[in-house]
């Protein structure tokens, strides 16, 4: 909203310092800045609200240390977290940029599903919440909007640099360059280091690659959203991982729309993508924030409103900025989480039918809950996993040079 009020008291009325909101560096600061204000700020009176209205969570026993105190805790705190991430955006970005829709819609679905997921668990005492068919229909949905924009909308393109940028004494000629529409994407350690769907997808015959390639962006989105879901066990964990990889994608938004750094990183500059440098701020504020009130022990918890947001948020992000194939790398926390789920009913059944009875590879399903049965302080957990997402961040960045 204010980005095109001090275009034009720059532009038009040539206003002293209006220039400033051209600065993506800045907007993001100011982003970020908002968005921690909005939930630390207003946070205290929003889990005061939520008690008032006795929106408590409902603890099953799993036999969890310290898990009974949990019982009553505010819950739907994600409420708090969309709107720490809309307002800066709304305020701050250029809401014409494509990408920049396309990540409010999805904060804006997602949420009202895991929003809707916590109503019925909290209002109508169903611990079940809303059936997984649903959930999966509503990613589904997000899945095919995504995919059919990146695929289909004529802005989404890459940019390819005819001349290399060269710097020399200080002066940095423009390079002549052609807007492609192809749908490449990054492959880390490659010597190449990109992938084109089309060539990729495009076995079946042309008709067939814009569907395959949404089926891929409705895998990428379910499966980072579910993760997201299941880390969000213990307190501070979700919110936290979720910081670090938000951290890491800004980083990569930022060359990537950088002509200067996306040439001299050799990395596929996106036009336009810069602006997502200012809602993966207000993402991270969000974050962060919120892990004020979040961390041990917590005094409010996410629910399904914020954990299925922002799995989502990250995979569109990714997508957007063609790293969704850094996921595995970038979102380790998450898909290790997922995975420890999937190898423990998997087994489970598999022993079952073959022995007559199930067993088990973990002591309980997500990893988190491995380690408590370990008896492990749950702040430590936390700690330890947080260090393993920042290591995890690490190791992506560093593929920007690694070839």
């Amino acid at each position: 909203m204010l980005y095109p009020i001090f275009d034009y008291l720059d532009k038009v009325l040539d206003i002293p310092g209006m220039g400033v909101f051209q600065y993506i560096s800045f907007r993001a600061g100011m982003a970020s800045l908002v968005s921690l204000l909005i939930t630390i700020m207003f946070g205290g009176r929003i889990i005061a609200w939520i008690n008032k209205k006795q929106i408590g969570e409902t603890v099953r026993d799993l036999g969890l240390e310290g898990q009974k105190e949990k019982k009553g805790t505010p819950t739907m705190g994600g409420l708090m977290m969309m709107a720490a991430i809309l307002i800066p955006t709304l305020l701050f970005a250029d809401l014409k940029n494509v990408y920049i829709i396309l990540l409010i819609i999805t904060t804006v679905w997602l949420g009202t599903i895991g929003f809707i997921d916590d109503y019925i668990k909290v209002f109508r005492k169903n611990k079940e919440g809303l059936a997984g068919k649903f959930k999966i229909i509503g990613q589904i949905g997000i899945g095919i909007i995504v995919g059919a924009t990146l695929y289909f909308n004529d802005s989404v393109v890459i940019r390819e640099f005819q001349n290399p940028v060269s710097i020399d004494g200080g002066v940095v000629e423009t390079p002549a360059f052609k807007d492609v529409k192809e749908l490449k994407t990054t492959i880390p350690f490659t010597k190449n280091n990109e992938l084109n769907y089309e060539t990729t997808l495009g076995f079946l015959g042309e008709a067939m690659t814009p569907v395959l390639y949404i089926l891929v962006v409705i895998f990428i989105i379910t499966a980072v959203s579910n993760g997201a879901n299941i880390t969000d066990g213990i307190d501070g964990l979700a919110a936290g991982t979720s910081a670090i990889i938000g951290i890491t994608i800004a980083i990569f938004a930022y060359i990537s729309g950088n002509a200067i750094f996306s040439q001299y990183l050799n990395v596929m500059y996106i036009p336009n993508s810069g602006e997502l440098v200012i809602f993966a701020a207000a993402f991270v504020g969000a974050c962060v924030g919120f892990l004020w009130y979040n961390a041990y022990p917590a005094q409010v918890f996410m629910g399904d409103t914020g954990s299925l947001m922002l799995g989502g948020v990250i995979a569109v992000l990714a997508l957007t900025l063609r790293k969704e194939l850094m996921i595995p790398l970038m979102c380790g926390v998450f898909v290790v989480e997922n995975a420890s789920v999937m190898l423990q009913v998997g087994y489970f059944k598999y022993t079952k039918k073959k022995y007559g009875e199930g067993r088990r590879v973990l002591l309980m399903s997500p990893l988190h809950h491995h380690y408590q049965k370990k008896h492990i302080p749950e702040a430590k957990i936390v700690t330890r996993f947080w260090i393993v997402g920042i290591l995890l961040a690490v190791m992506t960045l560093a593929t920007l040079k690694l070839r």
